[in-house]
């Protein structure tokens, strides 16, 4: 998947359209993603032990990925995502407008 933990992210479609947020969550089986503030639903639970409450929780659901794009950082717009090999044999994601360089949020610098 070309989506990461801890990307930002902007929304192509559905009721969240246009919103942005940060990558949570990422199930590359299901082909989803759950993105901060984004895509709310309302979960009802009953109160199971004595000392926990019930009620409404609002929690994030996920979103399909390919309703996502990555945002770049320099040119701060959704992109496509590329992978270019380095000298060294690594591979590298790459922004499709500008060419820089997109830097993987899970890894340091």
């Amino acid at each position: 998947m070309k989506v990461v933990k801890n990307d930002t992210v902007q929304v192509l479609s559905g009721d969240d359209r246009g919103k942005r947020g940060r990558v949570l969550k990422v199930n590359p089986e299901k082909g989803q993603v759950i993105i901060e503030k984004v895509n709310f639903v309302k979960r009802h639970t009953r109160a199971r032990r004595t000392g926990v409450r019930g009620g409404i929780i609002e929690k994030e659901a996920p979103v399909g990925v390919s309703t996502v794009q990555v945002v770049c950082p320099k040119c701060d717009r959704g992109t496509r995502v590329a992978t270019r090999h380095l000298a060294d044999g690594t591979r590298e994601r790459v922004c499709k407008h500008c060419g820089e360089i997109l830097p993987r949020p899970d890894k340091k610098a």
